[in-house]
């Protein structure tokens, strides 16, 4: 019967409100006792081609909702162990919502996201942003004031010199990066699309970042990735859904040929979670009304960030970290 509360609800995927894994929602952040901040930032205004991945955020949550299972957490069959079961049994994973976007107002738009990131980092917790196009990782990377190193996964090198007036385009992120002084190193990975130009390949070198193109990483591998990442240094990540081949990812609208599979991601991301100390993370370019049916997209976006979520979690520096702080009133 509805009105008997002696069995446990299902709720299965489609039931209630979507938040990310179903995890409590709140939107005051002065009140936020969590260790993990989910929040997205549905802006596609830095889009030049198509816009839709202003739905990202919310599609990509809808899909967290399908790795919901009791016990809490996530089951790894090849590991035989349960992650995020702490960060979900105690509330230590919390949804915060969204950054407050205003249509054609990109500045101020970009000022409302670092001012969201920066109230997370404030309250000791660390922030996975749900994108929207690549332009946003701008405005996140800018609220962290302590020195860090920045892993960029993407098909393309979003280092467009400033020109015509233009410079919030998902084309522009990590040149604003690479100028912040508290930015010690840029790795780009997956570099590949010919649809780039001399010039911004050329700018990214002479600015001193590594640019690690797909040949190279099919060659060195993760030894590419980490070379200029000290161990234990604090690394934020940024994830372009097209850094994965074109046939993967179909709900992308920039999607290229020659891409990782994800096992390849899968094991870069992992290595990161074991070699630096993530101060965070974002996943962009989801864009749902490209997608099939199924929303392959959207899943594979939530998958990649619940898997990577998982290994930064079970690092023994995490739980050292965090395993003194009890959950508090989230809801």
């Amino acid at each position: 019967m509805q009105g008997d509360r002696s069995e446990p609800r299902v709720d299965f995927p489609f039931v209630g409100i979507a938040s990310f894994l179903r995890s409590a929602v709140q939107t005051d952040l002065s009140k936020l006792d969590a260790d993990v901040a989910v929040m997205g930032v549905p802006s596609d205004e830095g889009s030049p081609f198509m816009p839709g991945s202003r739905f990202g955020p919310r599609a990509i949550r809808e899909h967290s909702l399908r790795f919901v299972t009791d016990p809490p957490g996530y089951f790894d069959p090849h590991e035989r162990r349960r992650f995020l079961e702490r960060e979900m049994r105690d509330r230590r994973l919390v949804d915060v919502g969204d950054a407050d976007v205003l249509p054609t107002n990109v500045v101020k738009t970009f000022d409302n996201v670092t001012d969201m990131t920066k109230a997370v980092l404030d309250r000791k917790a660390m922030p996975v942003v749900l994108g929207g196009d690549h332009a946003i990782t701008y405005p996140v990377v800018r609220a962290f004031e302590q020195p860090l190193h920045v892993i960029h996964f993407d098909a393309h090198i979003d280092y467009m010199p400033f020109v015509h007036g233009l410079e919030y385009t998902n084309q522009h992120a990590f040149r604003h990066i690479r100028a912040m002084p508290n930015v010690r190193s840029l790795t780009q990975v997956g570099i590949r699309s010919i649809r780039g130009s001399q010039v911004m390949q050329e700018d990214t070198i002479r600015d001193g970042n590594r640019l690690v193109t797909m040949e190279e990483f099919r060659d060195a591998s993760l030894d590419a990735v980490l070379a200029d990442v000290p161990a234990r240094d604090a690394c934020y990540v940024s994830i372009d859904i097209d850094v994965l081949d074109l046939p993967l990812v179909p709900g992308c609208v920039s999607a290229e040929p020659n891409g990782m599979q994800y096992s390849d991601l899968r094991e870069s991301l992992f290595a990161i979670a074991e070699h630096a100390e993530v101060v965070g993370f974002d996943l962009v370019e989801v864009n749902p009304q490209l997608d099939v049916g199924t929303g392959v997209t959207s899943y594979l976006a939530a998958h990649t960030i619940i898997e990577f979520l998982g290994r930064i979690c079970a690092q023994n520096r995490w739980v050292e970290a965090h395993e003194h702080r009890t959950g508090g009133n989230a809801g």
